[in-house]
């Protein structure tokens, strides 16, 4: 991975439509590493929510902090349409990270 930072939003799950965790980070990669193997203590250590489903890169940590609210404060419904519109499957995407690819700008 390069040292370049690319602000991400993020849904992690521990199943096919289970429990979500959603995060803000500058390196996505390695945040999803941390989860995965235990060193981010809290939510994604109890509930086992290690399966990155859905991402997004912003082109500011402060866009990225503002759409991760957003998706805090939406449905349940939304966010599971939400994923399924990128991950039917609710595959883990951590080796396919695109941060090109999945650029929006506001």
């Amino acid at each position: 991975m390069s040292d370049e930072k690319h602000p991400a939003v993020y849904m992690l799950a521990n199943r096919y439509r289970g429990t979500i965790y959603i995060g803000v980070t500058s390196d996505l990669w390695t945040r999803v590493w941390a989860h995965k193997n235990g060193t981010t203590p809290g939510f994604t250590s109890i509930y086992r929510t290690h399966r990155l489903v859905w991402y997004e890169h912003r082109l500011t940590m402060a866009v990225a902090i503002r759409r991760e609210k957003q998706l805090k404060a939406w449905k349940r419904d939304w966010k599971i349409e939400l994923i399924e519109r990128m991950n039917p499957e609710w595959r883990d995407l951590h080796e396919e990270i695109d941060a090109i690819a999945t650029l929006v700008s506001d």
